[in-house]
């Protein structure tokens, strides 16, 4: 499935009733213990309706948690002018606080240390933003400090979302961004 293309009007209405009937059984029971069957029932859609549009509940469940990676790119760039070396933008404070009402879903799709399905494309698609703008900006080695910022970022917030760094929405942003600034200004 390509995201923002062109695409059947029907298609794309029954992926959001997927998506929404996920993140609602979510809320309820971890991702393990959710079955296609009563998914789709939820949805009101058929099982084999399912399968058109996913190849698994995993795929479903990126799909449906997408929208995290692009407001975590989104929360990291959206500082103006020059940013704040000690504070992150409200923005960023925001992204944390908002994953609470699906945090076991999230922990189930991002391992400790920002791996998983969701670590991997929240990893490339930050690696993917960060290298375009340094190179836009002319910086110096734009894809190496691009991978540093995506690897950091996605395993500050996996450990978060695992509770292995024990902060505040607000507090674990600015320690992320206080970070992630010293490796931009490193090269």
């Amino acid at each position: 499935m390509i995201r923002g293309g062109p695409e059947d009007p029907r298609a794309a209405r029954t992926r959001a009733r997927l998506r929404t009937a996920l993140l609602e059984e979510c809320a309820q029971r971890p991702l393990e213990e959710i079955g296609v069957a009563a998914l789709a029932r939820r949805a009101g859609v058929g099982r084999a309706t399912f399968y058109v549009h996913y190849e698994d509940l995993e795929a479903l469940a990126v799909d449906a948690c997408a929208d995290v990676v692009r407001e975590a790119v989104e929360a990291l760039h959206s500082w103006q002018g020059r940013p704040d070396p000690r504070r992150a933008p409200a923005a960023l404070a925001g992204f944390f606080a908002s994953l609470t009402p699906h945090l076991r879903l999230y922990r189930s799709l991002m391992t400790p240390g920002g791996g998983g399905p969701l670590g991997l494309v929240l990893h490339r698609d930050l690696r993917e933003y960060s290298r375009r703008e340094r190179e836009r900006a002319g910086a110096a080695d734009a894809a190496l400090v691009a991978s540093a910022v995506a690897a950091t970022f996605a395993g500050v917030l996996a450990d978060w979302l695992h509770g292995l760094l024990d902060a505040t929405p607000e507090e674990i942003a600015d320690q992320v961004w206080q970070l992630l600034v010293a490796l931009h200004a490193s090269r």
